[in-house]
């Protein structure tokens, strides 16, 4: 986070306006002056010869000035070449080639003269130049022919251009040169070897100059290198060796200079321009190159290195940077060095500049015209373009070396005047005119302007004005008659007024007054003091993840009356809001954060009279770049060294490197992890597998993730051998009773170690000591046939190639096929334990019985009925198993108050044994479950009635309801009364104390065990509480009498009537109604459970018929929509047992009276029926 200082051009402005707040006062342009040149081409000027020529010159003056102009110093007739015009109301030259010609016959020295009655202004000598690109001369090189180690130079020699072209060398297929401290271009265009290695003999080298006007490149012919060597196998594993040379056998050399050319040289610099001085050295190691000032150091503000450290550049040199400098070349043989001598000469610059003069009749004035350089310049005046010596006498006016003065001047003494300052290095040319005018004072600007600034700032109030002679200017503020200059004001010679930093005091009207002997004028400004614009909570610095997102805050304070503008950069760059970007007043939100969005943010604030700026840096922290250039080198017979190049790391170090490889023989194209290695190292020596065609990838990773998998290496194969090892996960399991299947893990290509893997497996009996039975497999599986029923056996599998065997492999115990078991458990005892569970016990099984491995004992037991009496039960089996060798387990969630039957079995990893003896057992009462479909109505203010129905389960003999109520208002809580209900009761009707107080309701039901789950109630809000569903309860007698509900009442029983008839008459015509048979009702899926020998505690029984809904105590509710022989009343009693068979006991019947709004059901249901018979 970092608040934004102004940009360096802004204190250039400001400065640049002080200067000319100093400058001389313009003449207004309604009155008469002499020319002044206010536009003119560079002094050397070049030109594109593919476009037409144009020389400015621009001069202003009333009245308005005539031009001409002159050639090589003659007057040029512009009226005489039909290619030569001059641009209307300006001096500027247009050379036009579209008819033909050639721009090189227009080249030379030219020169401006801008006229009026008054004098003459003259422009620079223009020097008019054509570029110029020539040709490169065809040539044919030979091969260069250099011994290892050696320095090389191979010569660029450009064609000469104007101006000089940019070099630059490339191969012939226009690959760039890399250049480094070794190999490196010289100033003047020159490619130099510190010394020769053999890998420079990979490409060829040619030089390229790039014209700057006609943007063309042109190509020299190619060298091409023949590098004479000791050690010819180019190894690109030395590169970055620490001592490469001696490796390759090249000897070590001391530096010697290949430019210059010998221990000292001498260069001439103009003052402000670049300084460029040179070293390159050979040598082997390549040399090192160092610079020195002699008796001094070098300026660090202007100094800095180039080319590797060859190059030394000082910009914008002066007279102190002159002097000795030396660079040191060194290696590890020695060091050398070579001093160049600097002198710093001058062309003329400017130590006063003469400036127009503006005199009223009478008055005395002067023109200077002071310049320095090296050697010192020359000055030369001229009056109107001539010599003054040539000029007509004028008594008013003395020559003074660099000097002009006048005295008394008078109107006839109007002019203009030039000093030409040289030297052998240049020259400066300056106009400056006299006129005499007699004019009172003027104000130049609007009247009574508005100027806001801002708090504390530096600012300006501007009162142009002219006069002759030149007026006095004082400022009054507010209208008071003290004079503000001094202190915090300034008043310069153009009438600004400087106020150096503005405080909220100075808020008010200016008025600056003119004055001279010919009256006064004046004018006012109205300033306003603003606060100004600040971020007081700038965006920071922030690191985070792609695909993150991200805020940068941006607040502001600002002055309330100036209208606020928040705009962003993105490095520097206006930013564009895009869809994942949010620009809110006070932040800007990134969405989803890319590699793309890191850099710098930079937040403007600004008014129309200030700005504040704030900068923060954006890390996207992401995944690596895939590594690069794979290479194999140090091939062994059971090793390989891989080296990469790593990929940017994207600002997340790399933490670790994976090493992938890919066979072709057993799995081509699948990739395998070899190795891992930390993020430091980009070289690793991987162990390899015999008989493995390798080929290798790098992944990256860093704290984001992994990289994309780098291209891979080229293949390397290694030679066989036999099997190190042999396969694991060896098993003998049997299928069948009679046979026994041997299965293993499959080696894979990395341990198969050589062609046609196959596997030795063996077997034989445990125990006795018979011989191995043995057979040749080249699977995964081999099975043995034949094998007694679950008998061990001793295994071995090894390994084996055409290069040989594997080594011992370890003999591994499995067994032949399992049997069903003989025999059943004897003595179950059973001991209940409470209403849902029951303790049993037995004696275990002979192991010679099991015919396998014990997995379990399993209990099969059902219900098999109720002690209520006529109620139905499901007598579906379910199982609890008892895993192991046990004697004793626990059988839970029965149901209370039934009758059910049980027997045990062994289980193997066959299946079940036979049956035990069939045990039965009765679980005691419990209590019941809660009362159903409670209901709370209030058919007025003064009763509130209440109904429900029998439990779904009664777990026993249902002795009654308890119900406990009380009345609550608000927070305030009455008195709670209970009532005891008989169990045929399911209504109750209660008379309300008061209409305002609500009542909460708790109904329980009883067995002789205790009270069940309870279910709780509260009465309706009052009136002025009630919710639309009350509403709707409260009005439903209203709707009953209403007529259109009659009418609606009456059209549905028509239909219902109709129905029938069309039924009665499909009857009566053979047609079958589609009453379901019990022989179709639908079996509930048997129990999978029972098949895999696990024991859910689940409640089995309760798994419905299809089409029905099933109670927890084991009864099951018809749905309305089965047409069942219960739905329409022939035998109520009827049911479906789970195995088909029609069974006599009543079922528990939904009510559909209740659906339809019947509530006087009781009375027929099977379920109170059967209440009332307990």
């Amino acid at each position: 986070m970092a608040r934004q200082q102004p940009p360096p051009w802004v204190h250039a402005a400001l400065l640049l306006c002080l200067l000319s707040l100093s400058g001389a006062i313009e003449i207004p342009m309604d009155l008469s002056q002499p020319p002044t040149i206010t536009k003119q081409s560079v002094k050397d000027h070049i030109v594109d010869p593919r476009d037409n020529i144009l020389i400015e010159c621009e001069a202003k003056g009333n009245p308005a000035p005539s031009f001409h102009w002159t050639r090589n110093s003659r007057f040029f007739n512009i009226a005489k070449d039909p290619r030569v015009s001059m641009r209307r109301r300006s001096g500027t030259l247009v050379i036009d080639f579209r008819s033909g010609g050639r721009p090189e016959e227009y080249e030379g020295e030219y020169q401006c003269f801008a006229r009026n009655k008054f004098g003459t202004a003259l422009s620079n000598r223009i020097r008019l130049q054509v570029s110029k690109s020539p040709l490169w001369p065809k040539e044919n090189l030979d091969p260069v022919v250099v011994q290892e180690g050696a320095p090389l130079t191979l010569q660029c020699n450009p064609p000469p251009g104007l101006p000089s072209p940019v070099i630059f060398w490339m191969s012939s297929s226009m690959e760039p040169i890399t250049q480094d401290k070794r190999v490196s271009q010289g100033h003047n265009g020159d490619l130099y070897f510190s010394n020769v290695m053999l890998q420079d003999m990979q490409t060829d080298y040619s030089c390229n100059a790039r014209f700057h006007f006609t943007h063309t490149i042109q190509q020299k012919n190619a060298f091409t290198l023949k590098v004479l060597t000791n050690n010819p196998y180019n190894d690109s594993s030395l590169r970055n060796h620490p001592d490469m040379y001696s490796a390759r056998g090249v000897a070590e050399r001391t530096p010697s200079f290949m430019y210059p050319q010998g221990t000292a040289s001498s260069q001439m610099v103009l003052r402000g321009m670049d300084l460029l001085l040179e070293c390159i050295a050979s040598g082997v190691p390549t040399p090192d190159i160092a610079w020195y000032k002699k008796g001094g150091d070098l300026p660090s503000d202007k100094a800095k290195f180039e080319n590797f450290n060859k190059a030394l550049r000082i910009t914008n040199v002066s007279e102190e940077d002159s002097g000795e400098y030396f660079c040191l070349a060194s290696n590890k043989m020695g060091s050398i060095r070579h001093t160049i001598s600097v002198r710093v000469k001058a062309a003329p610059y400017w130590l006063d500049e003469p400036k127009n003069l503006i005199l009223a009749p009478g008055e005395d004035g002067r023109l200077v015209c002071r310049a320095n350089g090296n050697p010192k310049p020359t000055v030369q005046w001229m009056v109107n373009g001539e010599p003054l010596q040539s000029a007509p006498p004028n008594p008013n006016r003395e020559v003074a070396g660099d000097t002009i003065i006048f005295r008394d001047t008078q109107i006839s003494s109007r002019a203009v005047y030039q000093c030409n300052t040289s030297n052998e290095h240049g020259y400066l040319l300056a106009n400056a005119f006299v006129s005499v005018l007699d004019v009172p004072p003027r104000m130049l600007s609007p009247r009574n302007q508005l100027i806001r600034v801002i708090l504390y700032n530096r600012t300006r109030l501007d009162c142009p004005f002219f006069g002759s002679p030149i007026p006095t200017l004082r400022w009054f503020k507010n209208g008071q008659g003290s004079n503000l200059d001094g202190g915090n004001y300034h008043v310069y010679e153009n009438g600004s007024l400087e106020i150096k930093m503005i405080r909220k005091e100075d808020q008010g009207i200016y008025t600056c007054v003119a004055t001279n002997i010919l009256g006064k004028a004046e004018n006012q400004v109205r300033l306003e003091v603003k606060d100004p614009t600040r971020i007081y909570r700038m965006p920071e610095d922030q690191v985070v993840k792609r695909g993150t997102t991200v805020q940068l805050e941006c607040r502001v304070k600002h002055d309330p009356s100036l209208k606020l503008t928040v705009s962003w950069l993105k490095d520097d760059e206006p930013l564009y809001i895009g869809n994942r970007m949010k620009k809110e007043d006070d932040s800007l939100t990134i969405f989803g954060v890319a590699e793309r969005d890191q850099g710098s943010y930079t937040c403007i604030a600004s008014t129309e009279l200030d700005q504040d700026l704030a900068k923060a840096h954006l890390t996207v922290l992401g995944r690596p770049d895939r590594p690069r250039d794979l290479e194999l080198t140090d091939l062994a017979e059971r090793s390989v060294r891989l080296t990469w190049i790593p990929g940017d790391d994207n600002n997340s170090p790399i933490t670790d490197y994976v090493v992938q490889f890919e066979e072709d023989q057993f799995q081509p194209g699948v990739w395998h992890d070899h190795s891992k290695f930390p993020g430091s190292v980009n070289s690793a020596v991987l162990q390899l597998s015999p008989y493995v065609n390798y080929q290798f990838r790098v992944i990256a990773i860093n704290e984001v993730g992994s990289s994309h998998p780098s291209l891979p290496s080229e293949r390397y194969r290694t030679s066989g051998a036999p099997p190190e090892s042999n396969p694991t996960d060896v098993k003998g399991e049997g299928t069948r009773k009679n046979n026994m299947e041997i299965t293993w893990t499959p080696m894979n290509a990395t341990s198969a170690f050589g062609p046609n893997l196959r596997y030795i497996v063996k077997w034989r009996r445990r125990e006795t000591r018979e011989t191995w039975n043995n057979v040749t497999v080249w699977g995964s599986r081999h099975v043995v046939g034949q094998t007694p029923v679950y008998v061990p056996y001793e295994i071995r599998v090894q390994a084996e190639n055409d290069f040989g065997k594997g080594p011992e492999p370890e003999t591994v115990i499995g067994y032949s096929g399992e049997d069903y078991p003989r025999a059943a458990p004897t003595d179950v005892k059973i001991r209940v334990l409470n209403s849902t569970a029951i303790s049993l016990q037995w004696n275990r099984v002979y192991p010679d019985t099991v015919q396998g491995q014990l997995r379990e004992y399993r209990a099969y037991f059902w219900r098999e009925s109720s002690l209520l009496k006529n109620l139905w039960v499901s007598q579906k089996r379910q199982q609890a198993s008892f895993p192991g060798d046990r004697l004793r387990g626990v059988v839970s969630r029965l149901f209370p108050y039934s009758n059910y039957k049980l027997e045990m079995v062994v289980v193997n990893g066959r299946g079940d044994g036979p049956r035990s003896e069939t045990k039965e057992f009765t679980t005691p009462e419990g209590v019941p479950s809660a009362p159903r479909r409670f209901r709370v109505r209030q058919p007025n203010l003064e009763t509130i009635n209440l109904e429900w129905d029998h439990p779904e389960h009664p777990n026993g003999i249902l002795i009654g309801y308890t119900l406990k109520y009380v009345a609550f208002n608000g927070t305030k809580l009455g008195k709670q009364i209970v009532e005891n209900f008989s169990p045929n009761q399911t209504k109750f009707t209660m008379q309300r104390a008061d209409p305002v107080s609500r009542y909460r309701f708790t109904l329980s039901a009883r067995t002789q065990v205790g009270s069940g789950e309870a279910v709780t109630e509260e009465s309706p809000a009052p009136p002025n509480e009630a919710t639309p569903t009350a509403a709707y309860t409260n009005n439903q007698a209203d709707i009953a009498t209403q007529g259109w509900f009659i009418g609606l009442m009456c059209a549905i029983a028509l239909l219902v009537l109709i129905l029938l008839i069309v039924c009665f008459i499909k009857r009566s015509r053979g047609g079958k109604y589609p009453v379901r048979e019990k022989k179709d009702v639908p079996l509930g899926p048997e129990d999978p459970k029972e098949e895999d020998g696990s024991f859910d505690y689940s409640d089995e029984d309760n798994k419905p018929l299809q089409g029905s809904q099933t109670s927890l105590d084991g009864t099951i509710k018809q749905q309305e929509s089965d047409d069942s022989l219960v739905d329409y009343g022939e035998g109520g009693e009827g049911q479906f047992n789970e195995d088909g068979s029609f069974i006599g006991q009543y079922t528990v019947k939904k009510d559909k009276e209740e659906t339809e709004g019947n509530e006087s059901s009781e009375a027929t249901s099977p379920v109170n029926a059967i209440y009332s018979l307990a």
